[in-house]
């Protein structure tokens, strides 16, 4: 049976936002310190600190926005603690993580350095649950004033004469859990009285954003929106896809095929679970006005064995590729009110796109996904019309989404599920003529195979030549458990 879409290549009208292909980067386990940060004296080439293997990858990515310092970490994290010289500055116990001991070397001097190195908006979540008013308020004077004031000044005897932008700033972060266990309606009105002080020193009004919910919890939601609604200009929501409970996830890289596809369908979820929310954003935004941030989704697996658990280090797969794949898929189909995703996270900790190990560095499955993906950036979402799809243990084989960039080229990514079979898929182009199709592709000889440090190109992208348009139809033969993007001009 054919997989059958249709196209309609002028109708497009929503913008999918960059920041959609966001990412995170938490002080947990070894993503900033070792993954990101080796120190200014380290052997590993660095530039400020910052490991260049790592930062060349990441340029790739084309990375929009960067979420720090937390997580968790956020509401135990005081910024006065990480600025100023190394030797001065306070040592803290990571309590959330492991409960390591952390120099405090990579604060916000390193982290926005990174933001510029990387072309990247930053994106500060505050620690509202464990912090006050006062101590957020100096936070963003001393990154934005630009001007004569104690926190600005502060920074200049720090070595940053000129004020950085801050365009993002989350007030807080799983507020609902570890970030003060609040009601919905307490912290309704916590986030109403930080937000009053959030001044703008720039030209540009910081964009807010709200603690949202967790996977189903619309009730949160409802809650936040009818209270402080007119007071955020974006609610945040997070979602993992965990194969089986939160007590034995799996195995990242020990699995058959009946939790290949159970795995895929607990990513598929995120459809629902962003419309549900969006419902009810909705009532209350009819407009769209308030963003839908997905600012943590990704897999979460059980740690490798004989890692730290606290350090949440997880191999990554074909399997998590097409994770990957699909949740972009989901949030390019909402991009009329997610304006950003983050996945978790960036370096060695969950879904990540890159591993290290002392002087070594792997690019994972997730990694080329991103990079494929990124043509959809800024591009007209042209919705996609299903007639008919093959299902597989009551998913669909193919998955895809489509966008048109301002140079009038169609970018259409497409997932086959399946575990073992090819899937003929045959999509109506209408609207538009085209004529020539290149494309690239992410699969491999087994579910579970993975880049390792000893085999870092097991998994990789290559060219894809089994596409081709006649008669206006645009017809693909797509391997097994794949990603691919096709290119239309």
């Amino acid at each position: 049976m054919e997989n059958k879409f249709v196209l309609n290549l002028d109708l497009g009208k929503d913008k999918i936002n960059k920041n959609i292909y966001g990412h995170f980067a938490e002080h947990l386990g070894r993503c900033v310190y070792e993954g990101l940060w080796v120190g200014l004296d380290s052997e590993i080439p660095n530039t400020h600190g910052i490991r260049n293997d790592v930062l060349e990858a990441l340029k790739e990515l084309s990375i929009p926005v960067l979420r720090w310092p937390g997580g968790c970490f956020a509401e135990e994290y005081h910024w006065k603690d990480g600025v100023g010289p190394y030797e001065k500055r306070k040592r803290m116990v990571n309590a959330n993580w492991g409960k390591v001991v952390e120099n405090n070397h990579f604060g916000t001097h390193e982290f926005l350095t990174l933001c510029e190195l990387l072309g990247c908006e930053p994106y500060i979540n505050i620690n509202l649950g464990g912090g006050t008013v006062q101590e957020m308020q100096e936070w963003i004077e001393y990154i934005t004033f630009d001007g004569e004031s104690p926190m600005a000044n502060w920074r200049k005897e720090n070595g940053r004469e000129k004020p950085w932008k801050l365009k993002y700033i989350g007030l807080g972060n799983e507020n609902w859990g570890c970030g003060g266990n609040m009601r919905p309606e307490y912290y309704a009105d916590e986030y109403r009285r930080y937000q009053t002080f959030v001044r703008n020193y720039q030209s540009t009004p910081i964009y807010k954003i709200a603690c949202g919910a967790s996977d189903y919890n619309t009730y949160w939601t409802e809650v936040l929106m009818r209270e402080a609604g007119r007071f955020m200009d974006g609610l945040s929501l997070h979602y993992y896809t965990v194969p089986h409970t939160w007590e034995d996830k799996g195995s990242a890289t020990d699995f058959n095929e009946d939790e290949w596809y159970l795995t895929l369908k607990k990513a598929l979820a995120m459809d629902e679970i962003i419309q549900k929310h969006a419902t009810i954003m909705d009532k209350y935004d009819p407009q769209k006005r308030v963003g839908l941030i997905v600012d943590e989704w990704g897999a979460w697996y059980n740690v490798e064995p004989g890692t730290n658990p606290g350090f949440l280090y997880q191999q990554n797969t074909l399997r998590d590729a097409l994770v990957a794949g699909i949740t972009l898929n989901i949030l390019n189909s909402h991009c009329d009110r997610v304006h950003m995703a983050n996945i978790a996270q960036l370096v060695n900790v969950l879904q990540s796109v890159i591993l290290t190990d002392k002087e070594k560095m792997v690019k994972t499955p997730t990694y080329y996904v991103f990079k494929m993906y990124k043509a959809h950036m800024d591009a007209t979402y042209i919705p996609a019309e299903v007639i008919s799809v093959n299902k597989i243990d009551n998913i669909p084989q193919i998955h895809i989404s489509a966008s048109k960039n301002g140079a009038g080229d169609v970018n259409i990514t497409i997932c086959n599920l399946s575990a073992d079979s090819e899937g003929q898929v045959h999509i109506d182009l209408r609207g538009e003529e085209k004529s020539k199709v290149t494309g690239e592709i992410l699969t491999a000889q087994h579910i579970n195979s993975r880049n390792t440090f000893e085999n870092p190109r097991e998994v990789e992208t290559k060219e894809f030549n089994e596409a081709y348009i006649e008669n206006g139809i645009l017809k693909v033969a797509l391997p097994a458990k794949s990603v691919a993007r096709l290119t239309l001009g």
